[in-house]
């Protein structure tokens, strides 16, 4: 009965809902066996199996879900509803005018999503399809991956992926130790360690591993890669054997088995619930400033629309209230068709209308921007001045929606270890209790060669500072996380320094670990490997020191240091600890504090890398109590990672200061060129790192964020001890007011001498005071408000000891100001992703952090320095490309309308269409579409070269500047203007009779037909007018245009169609041109159209020239050769497009 309340109990627990366990935790049994009797209920429990699913639709759902995700689009329902409305009722125009266009982008967006889904499907299939070897019954057995289930026990071999999410049972190493890379996940070449269940690591065979009888309680499936918590319950006897598991357990699906012969594990994540799964979440949809302006430009033309449909309605009832105009008998209505009620009669003009002035509403304009914005993105992939060599990668786009986004950036965020700086660490100096060591140059107190200039503050150390010395060379070598490799490449990719004459080096997770331990190695203390638990060393007289190591406390972002506990061969116990000065400092009772601590602030200012070290010996009682405390935080299953924390600061404490290092991470190439020249765009840069103020500050002057003459605003921790952040705040705020108050930041540049220039520098800590305002002070709730004035009169600003979530919150703050600044962020590590995500445009560095920035930024490139051009050069051509395109394409549909529209006035308001079915249908498609398309790839305006030597040009085009509401209005009043003169101009010449050679007069179809020959060359004109840059291509496109739709007009009037109910165009275009007036007509209003436009830029270009066009003007004048760079062929240094 007992046993029946306790299933009852853990059924309730598990599967009703609310319960908190339903949620967050789940049973595994190992290889499916039931835990033995008198233990907690057998319950299975359903988990989904091995598939992965990537793609998008099925067979069956392929034809419903694409069309729904398609119409939901604005654009695409509207259309959809005026194709619905030319079926249903009777309207001026066929339902082919606009069914044909909208199915053209529905059938060919349906198959180009259609295709890549099949390769998704491809991909999917030959993962789920491939074998795997599983544990049944003591044997090995194949089965396909798809098939596996959690609690499965699988075999993987070295250089095999692992199928899904594996605890580790046991390996082919006696520590039960493995090296797994995680690349496919992270990006991380490097070999990380994992640890097998410490009682189940001696079970090494099939039948051994079979014997295993345990159960694992574990959380549900989460997306953070590097978090993990669970219990193992091993039955051996009576009682369970119960030990913790974290992540260094846990093997993630998609890693690589590395430098091992095999290992055995148990399923606890299948299929779509493992973590690498978790993740393929798609990131949030991020719209450019133009798309939003395009949007807003639609629903303007949607009321223009809608007015004209509204204002020919009415007049249509106001003309037929006089009995003699009433409607013609030949229009052939039928009696109940007039007598229909007049709500529904006006109701149906009024669809006919909407119907007839549809077109001012492009649907071609989204296929053509979305063609423009995918094939204008391959210009970044083929610049081949964007190719690293040195790591053999170009450019990468991974979402063409932004192109034009990068031409508007006011605000760039940028990383600083590993983006500004290489990451490639080199070990520089140590001090130990105030003994200076460079390797090579002083040593052991004798100075070296070349050490002329080394600024030395003893080096004459006794005994007992010898003593400390080893013992500080022995600590950098036991306190680390180092593997040593005897193979010289991992994964292709080489990753460390040649040792003498061996073929082994180091690698690591962190290149600053790599760069202490090669630097110990050449004062003399060689770390050579980790064998069977003990760490071994090669000290000064090549003799061989053994540690055992007991405990590794690894390092965390919190607690900012990394800690070891090892016992020497004579049996003492020491903890020796490393990390940030602001986290080792606090915890030191004793060392030579001050001198390290002078070291240290020197070696900052310097821009060098520092860390410090220091121990503690302990007692055995010590140490059980060490054991004690970490054994109970491992096993607490609920709040384990603060349990563990919490254990990680008792333990680390009354420390004994050793010494500091000092590593250099150099400034990337052109760093500092990049920097300066985004100043000059007018871009504001902020650093945001979690370094310590001196070395980030030493590396802003380093790269001119800071210039000599740049006055330093500080608000930090240090500061604001000394007085209020209140006070702080308002004493800087006033500074910066008091000098910028009398002159506007606009007309500065960050290099002119006649104002001072401006630079904050900010901590994490005093950030999250500004954030989150205590509510005691009543003043606080205009902190942020404060603190964003100040920010927005400084040229730069530095943001250091930043934790990543303060990265993404700094911004948000900026973005959700009141300008609604343009934001970008560039990183190149797993702590940028957040801020690269939140950012408008997120650029990822091909770093040595691993490549998460890499995966979830919207554009990657190889090196800092390539913003340069990203920015500057592609940037600015996209924003100019496609506002032209907008701009044209609203442009050159009023023209095409307007007529129509005018044409209703002559013609009773009846609805008659001006341009015949053919012109409407194919008006947007084929004869003005390819011209504006070709221009959008590959118009420049001015020359690369010129770009990149005058940054100032980039501030021409900020905020959004040509795609404002008074050029939007200029460009629609130029419209209307070029419709009227076309209308008019044809009418007038109409009016006069003209006949044609053989006497017979114009019709209504010959009267469309000439507005309309006038209309395609005229907006094809005003195209070339605009046109820059020009090649054989841009010609052929251009003229090739004009000359198809003479030919199609000609074929089209001039055959008989079989398939057509009319033949109303029969013969129009060639009685057309056979008129002189006609062709004398053409001519003059093509040129009345395009005159008042080019007036203007005359005047205006004279009157009040922008930079852009000062440079223009200057160019012609020198008469420069042309740029021949061809933007598509690629092949030399020079092309970048």
């Amino acid at each position: 009965m007992g046993m029946d309340f306790s299933t009852l109990r853990t059924l309730i627990s598990r599967y009703c809902a609310g319960e908190e366990n339903c949620v967050d935790t789940r049973t595994v049994y190992i290889g499916h066996k039931e835990p033995p009797p008198g233990a907690e209920a057998f319950i299975q429990q359903r988990f989904p199996d091995n598939r992965i699913i990537s793609s998008k639709y099925t067979f069956w759902n392929f034809i419903p879900k694409n069309m729904f995700e398609q119409f939901r689009r604005v654009a695409n329902f509207y259309f959809l509803i005026i194709f619905l409305v030319q079926l249903i009722i009777d309207t001026p125009t066929s339902p082919v005018t606009s069914g044909l266009p909208l199915f053209f982008v529905i059938i060919v967006t349906a198959i180009k999503q259609g295709y890549e889904d099949w390769l998704r499907h491809k991909a999917d299939k030959a993962v789920n399809q491939c074998l795997v070897q599983v544990v049944q019954h003591g044997k090995l057995s194949r089965k396909h991956s798809r098939k596996l289930t959690v609690g499965d026990v699988v075999y993987v071999k070295e250089d095999e992926s692992f199928p899904c999410d594996l605890i580790l049972l046991s390996s082919s190493r006696d520590d039960g130790t493995c090296y797994v890379t995680t690349a496919s996940l992270d990006g991380e070449s490097s070999h990380k360690t994992y640890h097998a269940v410490q009682d189940t690591k001696a079970y090494k065979t099939e039948e051994e591993v079979n014997c295993i009888h345990a159960t694992i309680d574990c959380e549900q499936p989460q997306p953070d890669l590097y978090k993990f918590r669970g219990n193992i319950n091993i039955y051996m006897g009576n009682e369970p054997v119960s030990r913790s598991l974290a992540s260094q357990n846990l093997l993630l699906r998609g890693a690589t088995l590395k430098n091992t012969e095999y290992i055995y594990g148990v399923a606890i994540y299948t299929g779509m619930e493992t973590k690498m799964a978790l993740n393929y979440q798609s990131k949030s949809q991020k719209r450019s400033a133009v798309e939003k302006s395009m949007n807003a430009y639609l629903v303007v033309y949607l009321c223009i629309l809608i007015s004209k449909a509204v204002i020919n309605t009415a007049l249509k009832y106001v003309w037929q209230a006089d009995p003699n105009r009433d409607e013609p008998w030949y229009n052939e209505k039928t009696e109940s068709e007039r007598q229909r009620h007049v709500l529904i009669r006006v109701f149906t003009d009024f669809l006919a209308f909407m119907v007839l002035f549809n077109y001012i509403i492009p649907v071609s304009m989204y296929v053509t921007v979305e063609m423009q914005k995918f094939l204008g993105s391959y210009f970044i992939m083929w610049d081949d001045e964007m190719f690293d060599k040195e790591l053999g990668e170009r450019a990468v786009v991974n979402t063409s929606d932004l192109n034009e986004e990068l031409g508007q950036v006011e605000y760039v965020f940028t990383d600083k270890t590993g983006t500004l700086t290489e990451n490639n660490m080199e070990f520089i100096e140590c001090c130990v209790d105030g003994n200076v060591y460079v390797p090579h140059i002083i040593c052991n107190g004798q100075v070296m060669p070349g050490a002329a200039g080394i600024d030395m503050i003893d080096t004459s150390p006794g005994p007992e500072a010898r003593e400390r010395e080893e013992l500080f060379f022995r600590a950098l070598c036991l306190c680390h996380t180092v593997q040593v490799k005897e193979e010289e490449t991992v994964d292709g990719i080489k990753h460390g320094i040649h040792q003498g004459k061996s073929s082994s080096f180091y690698i690591s997770s962190s290149p600053d670990e790599v760069a202490l331990v090669e630097g110990m190695k050449r004062l003399g203390f060689t770390y050579l490997r980790l064998k069977e638990g003990q760490m071994e060393i090669l000290n000064r007289e090549d003799e061989i020191e053994r540690f055992e190591l007991l405990e590794v406390l690894t390092f965390d972002s919190v607690r900012r240091r990394m800690s070891v506990i090892v016992r020497s061969s004579t049996g003492e116990l020491y903890l020796f600890c490393k990390g940030a000065d602001s986290s080792i400092f606090p915890r030191v009772v004793s060392g030579k504090v001050e001198q390290i601590k002078a070291r240290v602030e020197r070696n900052a200012v310097e821009g060098l890398r520092t860390l410090c070290v220091a121990y503690r010996r302990l007692s055995p009682e010590q140490y059980e109590q060490v054991c004690h405390l970490l054994t109970r935080a491992k096993l607490e299953f609920q709040d384990q990672d603060k349990l563990v924390a919490e254990a990680y600061d008792l333990i680390e404490r009354d420390l004994i200061l050793l010494g500091a290092t000092a590593v250099e991470d150099r400034l990337q190439e052109k760093a500092a060129d990049t920097i300066e020249s985004l100043h000059k765009a007018g871009m504001k840069v902020w650093v945001l790192t979690g370094d310590k103020m001196e070395t980030a500050a030493a590396t802003c002057y380093a790269s001119k964020l800071f210039r000599r003459s740049t006055q330093i605003l500080e608000l930090t921790t240090k500061r604001t001890e000394e007085q209020s952040l209140h006070d702080v705040l308002f004493e800087l705020s006033r500074t910066v007011l008091r000098h910028y108050g009398s002159m506007t930041r606009d007309a500065s540049s960050g290099l002119s001498s006649e104002y001072i220039d401006y630079g904050l520098i900010i901590d994490g800590a005093t950030l999250s005071a500004v954030m989150r305002p205590s509510q005691e002070d009543s003043n606080s709730g205009n902190y942020k408000e404060i603190f964003l004035e100040i920010c927005r009169n400084c040229s730069a600003v530095l943001c250091c000891r930043m934790a990543p979530l303060q990265k993404a919150q700094i911004v948000k703050m900026i973005k959700s100001s009141k300008e609604h600044p343009i934001t970008l962020a560039v990183g190149d590590g797993a702590n940028d992703v957040s801020m690269i995500l939140e950012a408008h445009v997120g650029i990822g560095i091909m770093g040595k952090e691993g490549r998460q920035a890499v995966r979830n930024s919207d554009y990657a490139i190889p090196k800092f320095k390539h913003l340069k051009k990203m920015l500057l050069v592609h940037g600015h051509y996209y924003y100019i490309r496609i506002s032209e395109l907008v701009q044209y394409f609203f442009y050159k549909n009023v023209c095409f309308i307007f007529p129509q529209f005018l044409y209703q006035f002559f013609c009773g308001f009846s609805q008659q269409p001006l341009y015949d079915t053919a012109y409407l249908t194919l008006y947007n498609i084929s004869f003005t579409s390819l011209p504006i398309l070709l221009y959008s790839l590959m118009e420049q305006h001015i020359n690369i070269d010129i770009l990149k030597k005058e940054p100032t040009l980039y501030r021409d085009i900020a905020k959004n500047s040509l795609l404002t509401w008074p050029i939007f209005i200029y460009w629609t009043v130029l419209g209307v203007y070029d419709a009227i003169v076309m209308f008019f101009g044809v009418y007038f010449l109409f009016n006069n009779t003209t006949f044609t050679s053989n006497g017979q007069m114009f019709g209504n179809w010959t009267f469309g037909t000439l507005v309309f020959t006038v209309l395609v060359f005229t907006v094809t004109f005003k195209l070339v007018l605009d046109t820059h840059y020009w090649t054989w291509i841009n010609h052929f496109v251009i003229w090739g245009s004009l000359v198809f739709f003479v030919v199609f007009s000609l074929l089209w009037g001039g055959i008989i169609w079989p398939f057509l109910n009319y033949q109303r165009m029969y013969y129009v275009f060639m009685q057309m041109l056979s008129s002189g007036p006609a062709w004398l007509s053409i001519i003059l209003l093509i040129t009345a159209s395009l005159l008042p436009d080019v007036v203007k830029k005359v005047f205006w270009r004279a009157l009040w020239p922008t930079n852009t066009e000062r440079i223009q003007a200057k160019r012609r004048c020198l008469a420069s050769e042309p740029s021949t760079i061809f933007m598509l062929s690629q092949t030399s240094s020079r092309i970048s497009f």
